[in-house]
Order: C-alpha cells, then structure tokens, then sequence
C-alpha cells in the first residue's frame, strides 16, 4: 500500500513540476514538507479560533485541515521516496507493527 501510494503520489508531483517548471533538487523535499506542515498548523489555528477571523464555515475549516494533511502525507511519501528510505521498515522499528502492505 504505501509502496503504490508513493508511486501515485511521486507521478502528481513530477507532473506538477514540470508542468510549472519547479526543479524538485534535494532541498526542495525537505522544504516542502516544512511549507505544508506551515500550512496544516495555519488550517488548525483557523479552524480553532487561534487565527484570523475569516468567516468561514466549519465544513470548510475541516476540509482545509483534511487537504492539508493529504499534502503533508504526499510530502512525507515523497521525501522518503528521494531519499531512499523504507517507511515499512522504519515502521515496523519505530512502530512495532508491520504495516500492511
């Protein structure tokens, strides 16, 4: 499972980039994450009344904080990804469960 996701995910994002011209090198994975977990914390404190009062509905509030975190996932996939790291392991040593694959 997280082996097609990260290939799913991996396809978006170099079709993104190269359709905007954005040159995905090292740095840009790790920054992006930082960026998208910028933006699910600015989602939450809208969503918990920590932010500015945009007038905007509940249902809202919550999709914003459900996109964000799928960026923050599709991130986090994608940095493992570029960098060669096994999630399934790192899982199941960090974890101490093996995730269903």
């Amino acid at each position: 499972m997280l082996n097609e996701l990260r290939r799913k995910f991996e396809k978006a994002s170099a079709g993104y980039a190269a359709m905007h011209s954005i040159s995905r090198d090292p740095d840009w994975f790790i920054l992006k994450l930082q960026e998208e977990m910028g933006e699910l914390t600015q989602a939450w404190n809208n969503a918990t009344g920590r932010g500015r009062d945009r007038q905007v509905s509940p249902e809202t509030l919550r999709q914003s904080i459900a996109d964000e975190t799928a960026d923050l996932l599709g991130h986090v996939l994608l940095f493992a990804h570029h960098n060669d790291i096994d999630l399934a392991a790192a899982i199941e040593r960090k974890w101490k469960f093996a995730p269903d694959l």
